[in-house]
């Protein structure tokens, strides 16, 4: 059985659905303030190292752990859940099937619990001014 990687398309069509996921999340207003100090080149590439190492793929994530990537954040779990509908909604739009879905989701969900700060259903949450992102990439 192909990995699921080599189902999703590879690398070329991981960079699509990063690229659809990162612009919709910026326009979603439940979520977007959580990125307003984020490097989006910089998020960009790690999340398609990230999505690529972990469905089978030939890169290697170097980015921070996603305990102390989102540490101080105060990602609340309402912010969490539309993040995964933003997901849900750009591999719709790319017509990935449900069985590779459910693989995808079953990959990030388990990083719930080192992303969420606060047990709460609310949305549209600020950044916390104390929040210290990444340094952008060096280029």
């Amino acid at each position: 059985m192909s990995s699921l990687y080599e189902r999703l398309g590879g690398i070329g069509s991981i960079t699509a659905v990063v690229e659809n996921f990162r612009d919709r999340v910026a326009g979603d207003d439940r979520i977007n303030q959580k990125f307003a100090k984020t490097d989006l080149a910089r998020l960009r590439k790690m999340l398609i190292d990230q999505v690529c190492e972990a469905t089978g793929g030939p890169c290697t994530y170097t980015g921070r752990s996603m305990k102390d990537a989102h540490a101080g954040m105060k990602v609340t779990s309402g912010e969490f859940d539309a993040l995964v509908e933003d997901l849900v909604a750009t591999l719709n739009h790319f017509k990935v099937g449900k069985p590779e879905q459910d693989e995808v989701l079953a990959v990030l969900g388990p990083l719930k619990g080192d992303i969420v700060e606060v047990d709460s259903s609310q949305v549209r949450t600020p950044l916390p001014p104390t929040y210290e992102p990444a340094p952008a990439l060096m280029r």
